[in-house]
């Protein structure tokens, strides 16, 4: 996963949505996190922060625990969970997809295991990075871990 801390295109929810359309990342909403374990096993996500506050737990209940604010954006890879632990009540995410991808919602039921890990693995990696565009460091990055994960 990338997080990008500060962001300019960020702090506004119109902003968000034009950068992340013009870098091939769409079918944006606005809303907030769920407050409950969940990932998507068709689409990688992008989630910028665009007011208020959040305390989101990544990877899972026993993952990562970061606060994030407005301004920031999280890249998350198909298969990573995420979960609002708490947030400022005007917290405002906008959120895309590459390409427009269709997503589901999974919350780690043990009968999906084998339909979750075929989904995760044929999400195509993403061809530009959400708030860079080609230039971005998300294709290299994630290719180099593909690749990594391969051996």
């Amino acid at each position: 996963m990338l997080v990008y801390r500060g962001l300019d295109l960020a702090r506004e929810a119109a902003a968000s949505e034009r950068a992340f359309e013009a870098n091939d990342w769409r079918g944006s909403w606005r809303n907030g996190i769920y407050p409950f374990h969940h990932f998507h096993s068709t689409a990688h996500e992008v989630l910028a922060i665009v007011s208020g506050r959040a305390t989101v737990t990544l990877g899972g209940p026993q993952g990562e625990t970061l606060e994030v604010g407005r301004g920031d954006v999280l890249v998350l890879p198909a298969g990573t969970g995420h979960c609002n632990e708490g947030s400022s009540p005007d917290l405002l995410v906008v959120g895309a997809y590459p390409s427009g991808m269709a997503w589901d919602l999974r919350r780690g039921d043990p009968a999906e295991y084998a339909e979750v890990q075929a989904n995760i693995a044929a999400v195509p990696l993403p061809g530009t990075d959400p708030v860079s565009g080609s230039d971005g460091a998300l294709p290299g990055l994630w290719q180099s871990s593909a690749a990594a994960d391969a051996v």
